[in-house]
């Protein structure tokens, strides 16, 4: 099968390069023969369009493609948020299954056998990964938490899935579930757009551990009070005004 890897990338310089090569070394499940990697980029200012593209350019890269892998910079014309990089990559990609990778480095590459491997198998077509059950994660912030708590909370009242991270960035799908999806959400919204819409279609929905590494607002995170707000009217929107 072959697997596109989305990243949405915004001024996320000082750490893309080194995602991109987690992602080139990741440990890629039996089942999977070719992976594409896009990177897009919405109009980033600090230079990671430039740094992605000298990446996919040179042959002489400190990213030593496999053989069975490509990589691919794709552009917006103009900023529109995360979900609105998820929306092209999504409508780019050509695999069999769509991999949503963050470029900040809070997630783990290493958690794509756990990831992958419940479509692989047959039994799922839907894979969510959970900061909340179980593998290793940093420590920050409490009313965060408590914030991700509540919103997935509200989420699976609408969706009646039993999700402990609806907020998560691994979301794993099998590609025929997205193409026909008339995704809207620009910014952070697409979260939990996607997953009430995934929950509409009663699909087999599975949730693994994952790590997580988050980040400080000192180190670029870039999420504040109004995205959960914002995060809040999507999910009433998009479960009872689909």
């Amino acid at each position: 099968m072959k697997l596109s890897i989305v990243i949405p990338c915004y001024n996320e310089k000082p750490t893309v390069q080194k995602l991109l090569t987690l992602v080139t070394n990741a440990p890629y499940p039996d089942g999977i023969s070719h992976t594409e990697i896009l990177v897009i980029d919405d109009c980033s200012r600090d230079g990671t369009r430039e740094l992605v593209q000298k990446i996919c350019n040179s042959p002489e890269s400190e990213i030593a493609l496999k053989k069975n892998q490509t990589i691919r910079l794709i552009l917006q014309e103009q900023n529109g948020g995360k979900g609105s990089a998820i929306r092209k990559g999504f409508h780019e990609a050509s695999g069999d299954i769509i991999l949503i990778q963050d470029a900040d480095l809070e997630y783990d590459p290493e958690d794509y056998p756990a990831l992958l491997n419940p479509i692989l198998k047959g039994y799922a077509d839907a894979v969510f990964g959970s900061r909340f059950i179980g593998l290793e994660r940093r420590v920050l912030y409490y009313h965060h938490s408590l914030i991700n708590k509540f919103l997935t909370f509200v989420s699976n009242v609408f969706t009646n899935l039993n999700l402990t991270d609806m907020e998560t960035c691994y979301k794993v799908f099998r590609t025929p579930l997205l193409k026909n999806m008339r995704l809207e959400s620009n910014r952070f919204g697409i979260e939990p757009e996607l997953t009430a819409k995934v929950a509409k279609l009663k699909v087999r929905v599975f949730e693994v551990g994952i790590r997580y590494h988050g980040r400080t607002y000192e180190e670029g995170k870039k999420i504040t009070w109004k995205d959960g707000i914002a995060a809040l009217w999507h999910i009433i929107r998009f479960n009872l005004f689909p």
